[in-house]
């Protein structure tokens, strides 16, 4: 059922794609939409996952550049029961992370460099785990299909808002310069709604496995906390300039956004922390009361961080 309603989520930005080209351009725009449409979600299936990391710049790592974080990573695979999945670090001062790729066989994980400098090893992995239950419940490709769609009908809005024909009649188009506002500006609203949909649930059941595959839900819980209060008061830049990657992150990237209302792509923190601490609380507190040191960012080799009670 979940995949039928995610199914139906994606087919409704397609439709919403191709309204907004029926606006534009009336039935031959709206078939041209519905080309790019396809193509798009064909070109997000098989390179969606390196369209959104060079979007934000990320550079791989390996074993040999980041045993620590490798190892930590490969650890948590195995206790998930998931092939290991590339590894990428983007360099910002917020500290975030997400996933991407098709299947779990072909996923990728990145995490910023202020992740590494502001978190605990714990609350590192408990993140990571977090990423790699996206991977496990197949949310990766879901959302970055409708990324790169929701980015899309944003695109063509500014483009029917500059270039869109309001001044001529199109006798295709029942609707004139009024429906083709209208348009304009209630498609990539619409696109957010859908987003919404997609990504919300997805957050907390990845909070829930991501807490199960590290049997620390506190440590996440904690990390949720950091991350947010970042996010507030140290931009990404290059998420505020593709904000339709937004709902990928464990936290929204972009400044301000906190509340858990209609137009936000993910669950309040607050309500995800309390979930978590529920959790803790039924799983008996197995979380580490006494805090310890972050792991070193940079050439992690030089380090050797304090294992979980997941290792």
């Amino acid at each position: 059922m979940n995949i039928l309603r995610t199914a139906m989520l994606v087919a409704a930005l397609t439709a919403l794609f191709m309204g907004l080209g029926y606006l534009i351009g009336g039935t031959g725009g709206m078939v041209v939409a519905f080309l790019v449409a396809a193509g798009l979600n064909f070109f997000s299936y098989w390179n969606g996952d390196a369209l959104v990391l060079r979007m934000h710049r990320a550079r791989e790592v390996d074993a040999g550049s980041a045993p620590d974080l490798h190892e930590m990573v490969a650890r948590l695979t195995e206790r998930a029961g998931l092939p290991m999945p590339r590894l990428y670090v983007i360099d910002t001062v917020q500290p975030n992370a997400f996933a991407t790729g098709r299947n779990p066989r072909h996923a990728a994980v990145a995490v910023t460099t202020g992740l590494i400098h502001t978190l605990s090893y714990e609350e590192i992995a408990g993140v990571v785990a977090h990423e790699l239950a996206h991977v496990q419940h197949r949310d990766t490709l879901i959302m970055t299909l409708t990324a790169t769609i929701a980015g899309a009908i944003s695109m063509l809005a500014n483009f029917g808002f500059f270039f869109g024909g309001a001044n001529r009649s199109d006798n295709n188009n029942p609707f004139g310069a009024v429906g083709l506002i209208l348009g304009i500006i209630v498609a990539p609203i619409a696109a957010l709604l859908v987003q919404m949909a997609i990504s919300r649930t997805r957050e907390y059941a990845a909070d829930r496995r991501g807490a199960e595959i590290t049997g620390t839900p506190r440590a996440l819980a904690s990390a949720l906390g950091k991350i947010s209060g970042a996010a507030r008061l140290q931009p990404n830049v290059t998420a505020e300039a593709n904000p339709a990657t937004a709902h990928l992150f464990i936290v929204n990237p972009l400044s301000g956004a906190r509340m858990d209302n209609l137009f936000s792509t993910h669950p309040a923190v607050e309500n995800r922390i309390a979930a978590l601490l529920r959790l803790d609380a039924a799983m008996g507190g197995g979380a580490p009361s006494a805090p310890v040191r972050p792991m070193a960012p940079g050439p992690w080799a030089q380090t050797t961080p304090r294992r979980g009670p997941w290792g």
